[in-house]
């Protein structure tokens, strides 16, 4: 039986691996949407910048949440978070199942939609779905959901809650250090009288030639796309906190 979910509602989770889908309707001027997990310890907070599980960062250390990235079906697109919920380690009480934006207000995304599925089973109906309807039009980042635990289970609750600042703003809020990417350093002003070497008059003097400096080249974080990623492999992180670059 497929719950269709109100905001603020709850259901149950019989199912050890879930497969949260984010799917919405494409179109002329409609943003492509990213989702997202954070998983928060008993405080309400990552742990660490390793708690958060994004385009750039596709895969938990742990190897219990990842995303399998997007895809093309029927009714739409598709970004989509798994997880092994028998194996999400105990500090970790709560994943919050969010998508974003990139800077365009969600109220551009037409039918946005967050469907649960049993993660063991390939063509299953959906255990649950919530239709996330953005309150203002404003918001840049929207947590859909969240899994929490209750006893020894765990529970799927419809929230729906938004963030005009994006994706950096909500992980900012939830104890991710963002790190911001550094200022180029500005050319040099020219001088007013720039000094002119007077050329040499001894024929034999060798001429040098000076070379500027090579250019550092920027390390590039090219979008992942582990459709499928099995569990355990390492995609890495790249250095001084999660970077928002390009999206």
């Amino acid at each position: 039986m497929t719950h269709a979910m109100l905001k603020g509602s709850n259901v149950p989770l019989e199912a050890t691996t879930v497969r949260a889908v984010l799917r919405w309707t494409p179109g002329q001027g409609v943003p492509d949407v990213d989702a997202s997990a954070l998983l928060l310890g008993p405080d309400g907070r990552v742990r660490s910048d390793e708690d958060f599980v994004f385009y750039n960062q596709p895969r938990h250390p742990s190897g219990k949440v990842w995303r399998l990235g997007k895809k093309r079906v029927a009714e739409g697109l598709t970004d989509t978070i798994q997880t092994d919920l028998t194996g999400v380690e105990s500090g970790v009480g709560q994943i919050l199942l969010v998508a974003s934006a990139d800077g365009v207000a969600f109220d551009r995304v037409r039918s946005l939609r967050i469907l649960l599925y049993d993660g063991t089973v390939a063509d299953g109906e959906p255990l649950a779905y919530f239709d996330v309807k953005p309150e203002t039009g404003e918001e840049t980042a929207l947590i859909c959901g969240e899994l929490y635990r209750r006893g020894e289970g765990w529970k799927f609750r419809a929230l729906g809650e938004g963030y005009s600042n994006g994706l950096e703003g909500l992980a900012t809020d939830f104890g991710i250090s963002v790190e911001d990417p550094p200022a180029e350093e500005p050319f040099p002003e020219p001088t007013d009288t720039p000094s002119v070497d007077t050329p040499s008059t001894d024929a034999s003097a060798a001429t040098t030639v000076q070379h500027p400096p090579a250019l550092p080249t920027q390390p590039a974080y090219g979008y992942p796309q582990p459709v499928g990623a099995p569990p355990g492999q390492d995609f890495g992180f790249p250095p001084q906190g999660p970077q928002f670059i390009g999206r």
